[in-house]
This record gives C-alpha cells, structure tokens and sequence, in this order.
C-alpha cells in the first residue's frame, strides 16, 4: 500500500492531478491517476486497521462492528484527501476487481455473501487491525494463559478418566472372581445335595435353583449380588457338564433345578 503519509501529503498529492486528467488517457494522467488512487486506499486502510485495533482492543469509541459504514468511511477519506465521492466508488471498484490482497473487505448486508458490485457495499473492514503495543501483550499473555489453562484442563480430564478406567477394570476384576467363587460354592451346595439323596437324606436328587441362591446369599446382599449370581449361572449352564438344569414341577409350582450328574464309570460305559 505505499509508506504511510501524513493527512496533509495525502491531500497534496490528490491536487497534483490536473482536472483535466479525468478524461486523458495519457501516461502522465494515468500515472497521476494511479498515484491519488493509491493515497486513497493507503489512507483508507489506516482509518480501517486503527478502527479494528480499537475495536479489538477495549473498543474505547464504542462501535457496534469492526465493519465501518460506508458514508463514515468515505466522509473520513474526503475530509483527510478531499476526495469526491466518485473518486470513493472508484476506489471500491479497484478492490473488487483486483485480484490482490489489499486488506480490506467489502462486505454487503449479508456477510456470507460475496459482494460484486460497488452499489452493495454496505461497509468496509480491515483484514490486519492495527493494534497497540500493550494491546498486543496483553492479547498474546490471555492466549497463552487459556492455551495453558486447557492444557490442564485436558490433562486433568485424562487423568480422570485413566482413574476411572482402572476402577472399572478393578471392579471386573473383582466381580470375575467373585463369579467364579459362586460357581465353585454352587457346584458344592449340588454335589453335596446329591450324595445327601444317595444316602436317602433328601426326598430329590435335583435342587431348586432359587433354593440354592437363598442357601448361598444371604437377603441383604441379594441385590448387590444379583450380577454375580446371574454371571454364575450363566457360566454353569455353557460350560459345566456335571450340572444339568430341569424344570420340574415342586409343591404344585414349576421351576427350575439342578441336578447333579454323575460321571459313569469305564466299566459302565463298557457294558
């Protein structure tokens, strides 16, 4: 955009051009041309990248939006250069249809929409706002902070969640074991029954499963016990051939039972 000028230069250079330059298409005119056009966009810029660092930076002249108002902008470069208002249009209709990054957006009353015509313009924004020495400090000490404060707050998470991992994996652990605790002390309770049949001690040779349970648990552990009991018989039913499980049909209700099957002899299996 060229070195910054003072108002002053900017406006003296903009009456360095001949009035009757507008309508010369000479070298000299279009040099001159050119020189005020980019004075007037050199001047524009500022006014927009200042606006925006204020905005950014405590906003102290209360504006409602980094994007200034068309008429705001174009009063600002008239009174600065002495520009007409046509000159302001041609300035705009250089920006869009440069293909250079001049650092300014034209933006229309819907700001996801692209502008492609001078008449849409509703107001001008700097890409790069300029932005004072403590502003920017103080800026860059708040994005470190946050940076570092997620940085804990992440790790903190993760370590949360590790703790609660292991619980849950402890917990496993514990239920496992104690699920194969309860295999074990129901695979005595029906063998035991079983023999107690043999001896003609007990009037079946099954056992009511909900029997066993109230043998094995006592009431007030039922509840938190249910999970394992439910694991146990589950693991008894795929993978214990000693047990089979029957319905059958005691004191007028059916349910279910297990028997204790006992393994044949060689000399059984021979005959």
């Amino acid at each position: 955009m060229g070195k910054p000028s003072a108002p002053q230069e900017a406006e003296d250079n903009m009456k360095l051009l001949p009035v009757d330059c507008e309508r010369k298409t000479d070298e000299f005119c279009q040099a001159k041309q050119k020189a005020a056009l980019l004075e007037l966009l050199h001047e524009l810029y500022n006014f927009l990248a200042i606006q925006a660092g204020n905005f950014e930076c405590g906003n102290p002249e209360k504006l409602k939006s980094k994007c200034i108002p068309v008429m705001e902008a174009q009063e600002y470069i008239a009174n600065v250069t002495g520009s007409s208002f046509a000159k302001f249009e041609a300035a705009l209709t250089w920006i869009l249809s440069s293909n250079k990054d001049v650092g300014i957006w034209l933006k229309g009353e819907d700001p996801s929409e692209l502008v492609t015509t001078v008449d849409k313009v509703v107001c001008l924004e700097s890409a790069r706002p300029r932005m004072g020495v403590s502003c920017r400090l103080s800026r860059a000490l708040l994005t470190a902070v946050t940076h570092v404060l997620i940085f804990f707050w992440c790790l903190a998470f993760l370590w949360g969640l590790l703790i609660l991992l292991k619980y849950r994996w402890r917990k496993l652990e514990e239920e496992e074991q104690a699920m194969y605790e309860m295999v074990k002390k129901i695979i005595d309770v029906v063998q035991d029954h079983y023999v107690d049949w043999e001896q003609d001690m007990e009037r079946y040779p099954y056992v009511g499963i909900l029997h066993v349970r109230d043998t094995l648990i006592p009431p007030q552990s039922r509840r938190r016990m249910k999970r394992v009991w439910d694991r146990a018989v589950e693991f008894l039913a795929s993978n214990e051939s000693r047990i089979q499980t029957e319905s059958h049909r005691v004191a007028g209700e059916d349910m279910l039972v297990w028997r204790w099957t006992k393994p044949s002899s060689f000399s059984d299996s021979e005959r």
